[in-house]
């Protein structure tokens, strides 16, 4: 056990964990750092789209995930006065992509990730900095991350840090980091209405609306509108900012905002690394999901990317050699640019509130949907169709040893590991 080599990955979303759980199932030991005091994700749902389940069938969950799918029926995009623009069905996606999408609480995900990771790998109210990026293939210097209970060495240290990343700004200190795409977001969850609804997204002047269900019926809403930076409703009081600004769109969203708890809506401005890095990684660091390129989040593919991201950091992170950084950077970085910019482009079409443009727009969407729904998904062609580097799912190192012992037991403990020196 003394020569398992040691990873460190600083912060514990959703990207964090599934890299932490798939660099665990190559034979790294991980720690992961998270600042906050427990496990609890920003947000209320994430849309997983088939590129994300494929990774995650890497890591022993797609399966799992696929089993949360509660899209019924059609669904589609409206007007705010209710009228369809087009429609969408599940079946011709997962024709086309081999899946339909699985809506889930990000609570869900984070759960499941950290169900399968190591008693004690992970370390809340762990403020974590890092110290020294290292220097591949030299043992002697790993790179060395900073926390409350001292100093860490490691082979790999993954930046996973999220959108301000103070990761990303030690590696690159010229880089002008994020800027603000010109709208704000607002996220709710509200119990089960009763009745059935088509899901949808309804975009308007300036704004858009969309209502989804989780499995188990919860509904998981979301609205975007441009707005200047920091912008907040009067008092506080986001709901009644909703309501001014959605109240009269078309069935079933007033009743979801009357359900809205006060003070449980959630707003966001967004930020996107407009800029690309030059790189992703640096010495013994790798950086993935908002920490590398966030994004808006117009696709849905923020955390589908942190998520491929993680299986193709492990891919090129095989224990007791240097990470394969070109391969890594050479991966990641143009597909993830090119997703970056195309949301930020669907945005700016989603979001005008040019009124001839908008009228433009909706005969465009109309047309193209009275072909037939491929060219409505040929948008998501090369992205919602990607898979991982590896075809096959990693094995648990530790699964015959957790079989024969009792868990936790069976892995090596925290404490022999911290007193090893292995890099």
């Amino acid at each position: 056990m003394s020569g398992q080599p040691r990873a460190v990955v600083v912060g514990g979303g959703i990207g964090g964990l599934t890299a932490a759980l798939a660099l665990h199932l190559r034979g790294w030991h991980v720690t992961v750092l998270e600042r906050a005091d427990g496990l609890r994700p920003v947000g209320a749902g994430i849309s997983l789209a088939p590129n994300a389940q494929r990774a995650l069938d890497i890591v022993g969950l797609g399966a799992e995930i696929r089993s949360l799918e509660a899209w019924e029926g059609d669904g589609g995009l409206l007007t705010p006065a209710g009228r369809w623009l087009s429609r969408a069905d599940p079946k011709h996606a997962a024709e086309r992509f081999g899946g339909s999408i699985v809506l889930l609480h990000r609570a869900t995900l984070i759960d499941l990730l950290a169900a399968r990771l190591p008693d004690d790998t992970v370390r809340t109210a762990s403020d974590a900095r890092l110290t020294d990026p290292g220097v591949p293939g030299d043992p002697a210097r790993p790179a060395r991350v900073a926390t409350p209970d001292g100093d860490l060495e490691a082979g790999l240290v993954v930046g996973a840090d999220g959108i301000d990343s103070a990761t990303r700004r030690t590696l690159f200190p010229d880089h002008p980091g994020t800027a603000y795409t010109g709208f704000t977001t607002w996220r709710v969850l509200v119990p089960p209405l009763g009745r059935p609804f088509t899901q949808h997204e309804t975009w308007g002047c300036g704004q858009i609306w969309g209502t989804h269900p989780f499995a188990d019926g919860t509904i998981y809403a979301y609205g975007a509108a441009m707005a200047p930076a920091g912008q907040r409703a009067p008092g506080g009081d986001e709901k009644a900012e909703l309501l001014r600004r959605y109240g009269s769109w078309h069935d079933p969203i007033p009743a979801i905002l009357d359900a809205v708890e006060p003070g449980q809506v959630l707003r966001h401005d967004v930020h996107q690394i407009a800029e690309p890095l030059p790189a992703l990684h640096r010495g013994r660091v790798a950086l993935l999901g908002d920490a590398a390129h966030a994004m808006a989040p117009t696709l849905g593919q923020g955390g589908n990317q942190a998520i491929e991201d993680a299986v193709v950091l492990a891919h090129h992170a095989a224990p007791h050699t240097p990470l394969d950084q070109p391969g890594y950077t050479a991966a990641r970085l143009p597909r993830t640019t090119a997703i970056t910019r195309k949301a930020l482009t669907v945005s700016r079409v989603n979001l005008t509130a040019n009124r001839p443009l908008i009228a433009l727009r909706n005969t465009a969407i109309r047309a193209v949907g009275a072909l037939g729904p491929t060219f409505l998904l040929r948008g998501m062609d090369g992205i919602a169709d990607w898979r991982p580097p590896q075809r096959e799912p990693y094995q648990d190192p530790y699964a015959a040893r957790t079989r024969e012992g009792t868990g936790a037991a069976a892995r090596p403990s925290q404490q022999s590991q911290d007193r090893s020196t292995q890099t």
